[in-house]
């Protein structure tokens, strides 16, 4: 029981450098990257002169909903006709500039706000739409366990699972989000950042 207490009293701390951390580097990132923030939205408002922000209801820590921001980069009706999972490339609902920010990772860049309003961290959980969290919870009713981190932009199962396209890969992803959720430090998201930077600079889909 000692062990136990001590471990959450290091994760408390922990998380609250780490919330602090991500603040200070979000709000950074959004002067530093501001240009192409401006850049994204011309393209996307020249292609079709549709909204160049998206957003989408997420659940985040302690199962609370909160709004995701995207760089659109699928057409105004791609999901007229309900939920739909995320698409491969060959998707013709991805428009012609959201192909170009999916593969390289630019239409994420609006996260950086729900980073800096705390909805957000840059490693965690990716966040899941209500729906699917039914559908896993169906299969797996362990996801529950994760509404004890923030969600993150980044994490090994983004990295090495790419798209949840099929629940066995919601799944997968379920079980390697559950071991970041015991081993989680400062060590461990230097390791995924790195890994994650290395992988948009080398072209590496995920």
């Amino acid at each position: 029981m000692k062990h136990s207490t001590t471990k959450n009293g290091q994760h408390v701390v922990g998380d609250t450098l780490k919330r602090t951390t991500d603040a200070i580097a979000s709000a950074g990132s959004l002067v530093l990257f501001s240009p192409l923030f401006l850049a994204c939205y011309i393209a996307i408002k020249l292609e079709d002169g549709g909204p160049a922000i998206y957003s989408q209801e997420r659940i985040g820590r302690g199962g609370r909903p909160f709004r995701i921001y995207k760089f659109r980069s699928m057409s105004t009706d791609a999901e007229q006709d309900g939920e739909a999972l995320t698409p491969h490339e060959t998707d013709e609902r991805v428009t012609r500039v959201g192909r170009f920010l999916r593969s390289h990772h630019l239409d994420e860049l609006p996260q950086l706000w729900n980073v800096l309003r705390g909805d957000m961290a840059f490693v965690g959980p990716r966040p899941e739409r209500p729906f699917y969290i039914q559908q896993i919870m169906k299969h797996d009713p362990r996801y529950e366990q994760l509404y004890q981190l923030r969600p993150g932009v980044t994490s090994d199962a983004t990295l090495y699972n790419g798209y949840t396209d099929t629940m066995e890969k919601m799944l997968r992803r379920l079980d390697m989000d559950l071991y970041y959720l015991e081993h989680r430090g400062w060590w461990l998201d230097t390791k995924i950042l790195v890994k994650t930077f290395l992988s948009i600079v080398f072209g590496k889909r995920f």
